[in-house]
Order: structure tokens, then C-alpha cells, then sequence
């Protein structure tokens, strides 16, 4: 078996895939801004199901990929534009184009050849993110779920501004007084990410099918009639959708042990272990980087945040 963690500022995903790179076994949880306690959980939960010697090879990624991969004794940690696109290209050759919105950020990824060609983030501005829905949702008092099947409903959707989540917010209030129907201003609302993504994110890219839409935002059905409006083509939401990331990581940690020869994977035990970050600056250049010292009790099991590797590559 294979794990990948994919370690994110909204939630942490965890899969595990099969020696044919078939999941098996996925985990969605919050991250609530304590990511060591979160992937303990996870590793708790999937002890129940696996022992030690059945993981052959970890891969982390996303925000926390570092501290994800000093933590449970990593393979790989990678970025998440390669695990996603690494995750999309193994399901289907024939992808180009790679949407994926999540809770804090949105990216868009463009493929030739089963390599990445070109890549773009958002900027600061939320507008573009599923944190934007997710707290229109809760203003609207409508769960983040049945979003897609208001939006699918309208007969006619409002135009609201989508440049900036304040101005969008505004804007929503606005059409909410003027009597306009929940359903007419929820379709407004996913029209207005997606244009966001599009003329923001995905400025000045070539966007070719097949399109692949990944992240939790894919979930919303109107978010991906809303793509599927502004790029007028076809846009295929994967299965696993939610979790392309820990794929993607998983099946870059399989190719790395092949070079290893063996994996570090510390175990599911380090679940009951009592591990503490512990921050110091390095004056060993002019960078004085902001170095994390992972310790479990007394042990010091690793290092991560330095930009030359004199911390992260000390053996422990």
C-alpha cells in the first residue's frame, strides 16, 4: 500500500492506494489549525485497517507537506501542483487543463504530453476560493451542500460582481433586498468564482480539454455549469475529486522508494506520541532562515523551513 497526505490550511486528506494505484482507502478531515493532532487522528483511524509493513511508501504534500513528512517519516514531499497533476494524468492521459479550487486557494494547471507546461494561483483576494461560498452559504443559511442544486434550479441568474469577495458580498446583499430568488442569486454567485478564476487565475493561459475540475469546490454541481458556460466545453469532475492531491502524493512516494529501496515510514504508533514544533533562527547565512525542529518528548525526529537543507537534511 501506498499513503498520501495532503496537508492543507482547511483540511487534511489522507489516501491510501493499492499496488495498482487504486484507492482503497480515503480520510477528509478539518485541519483546524493543528495539523500534527489532525494527522495523528488520520493515522489512528487507518491503524484499524493497516499495519506498519503494509505501507510501502509515503508521499506528502500541500502547505504543510514538510511538517507532514518529518512527522510520519516521509518518502517524498512535493508541491501540490505536480501531485495534482501527477493524480489527473495517471487517471486519463488525455487531460490539458487542471481547475482545482479549494477552501483558501484556487490553481490552474496546463498539461502537453503528460508534463506540466504552465501553472498560476490566486492572489490574496478570497473571491476566487470555496471559503467565499462557504460563508455566502452561511449568510444565506443554506448548507454549502445543496448549493449546486439551488444553482441548477434558476431560471434566471443575477449578475454579481466576483472581483472582489467584499464587493461580491455586497453585491449579493444588494440583489437579496431587491426581492431577486435565492436560487437566481446562488447561480450568480458560483458565475461570479467563475469568472473570477478565469479572468484572475487563468489569465493569459491556453485552456484545452479535457478539462479536469478538482478540489472540494468541484463538488458544486452549478460551480461546474458555471465552467462549463464561460469556457463553452465539456468539464469532468473525477471521482475522487476531493482528493487528487493525497493521490497524486501517494503515487509520487511509489516511484521514490523504487529509488530509496526502502520507505520511512515512522508507523501508525507515533498516533499516542506526544510531538511538539519547536522554532529557532539559523545564523548560518545572511537568509536567517525560520528553522522547525519536530520533537517527540525528548527525541529530535527532524527539521524543516530552511531554504539550503543544512537542518532538514540532518539524519535523526
Amino acid at each position: 500500500m501506498y499513503l498520501g497526505i495532503d496537508v492543507g490550511s482547511v483540511s487534511t486528506d489522507i489516501v491510501v492506494l493499492d499496488e495498482d494505484l487504486k484507492l482503497v482507502h480515503k480520510l477528509y478531515l478539518r485541519t483546524k489549525g493543528r495539523p500534527i493532532k489532525v494527522i495523528q487522528e488520520g493515522l489512528l483511524i487507518l491503524s484499524e485497517f493497516f499495519k506498519d509493513g503494509d505501507i510501502k511508501a509515503v508521499g506528502t504534500t500541500g502547505s504543510g507537506r514538510y511538517l507532514a513528512k518529518v512527522l510520519v517519516g516521509g518518502d517524498i514531499a512535493k508541491n501540490e501542483i505536480t501531485s495534482h497533476a501527477v493524480a489527473a494524468v495517471n487517471l486519463d492521459k488525455e487531460v490539458r487543463t487542471i481547475i482545482e479550487i479549494g477552501g483558501q486557494d484556487s490553481k490552474i494547471i496546463t498539461i502537453e504530453n503528460g508534463v506540466v507546461t504552465d501553472f498560476a494561483m490566486n492572489t490574496v483576494c478570497a473571491a476566487g476560493t470555496g471559503s467565499f461560498l462557504d460563508r455566502q452559504a452561511e449568510r444565506l443559511e443554506i448548507p454549502i451542500e445543496q448549493f449546486g442544486e439551488y444553482a441548477l434550479k434558476s431560471k434566471n441568474p443575477v449578475r454579481i460582481a466576483g472581483r472582489c469577495a467584499v464587493f461580491a458580498e455586497s453585491d449579493m446583499i444588494h440583489k437579496q433586498q431587491l426581492g431577486y430568488d435565492v436560487s437566481d442569486i446562488i447561480a450568480g454567485l458560483c458565475s461570479a468564482l467563475a469568472r473570477n478564476f478565469i479572468s484572475n487565475v487563468a489569465k493569459g493561459k491556453n485552456i484545452k480539454p479535457k478539462v479536469f475540475f478538482q478540489g472540494g469546490v468541484a463538488a458544486n454541481i452549478g460551480m461546474k455549469r458555471a465552467f462549463e458556460e464561460l469556457l463553452d466545453m465539456e468539464v469532468f469532475v473525477p471521482e475522487h475529486y476531493d482528493v487528487m492531491g493525497a493521490i497524486g502524493a501517494a503515487i509520487l512516494a511509489k516511484e521514490q522508494v523504487v529509488l530509496n529501496k526502502k520507505t520511512s515510514f515512522r508507523g501508525f504508533g507515533i498516533h499516542n506520541t506526544l510531538i511538539m514544533p519547536n522554532t529557532f533562527k539559523c545564523n548560518g547565512c545572511s537568509n536567517m532562515c525560520e528553522v522547525v525542529e519536530l520533537k517527540e518528548g525528548e527525541y529530535k525526529i527532524g527539521y524543516f523551513g530552511d531554504k539550503c537543507g543544512r537542518w532538514s537534511r540532518v539524519a535523526v
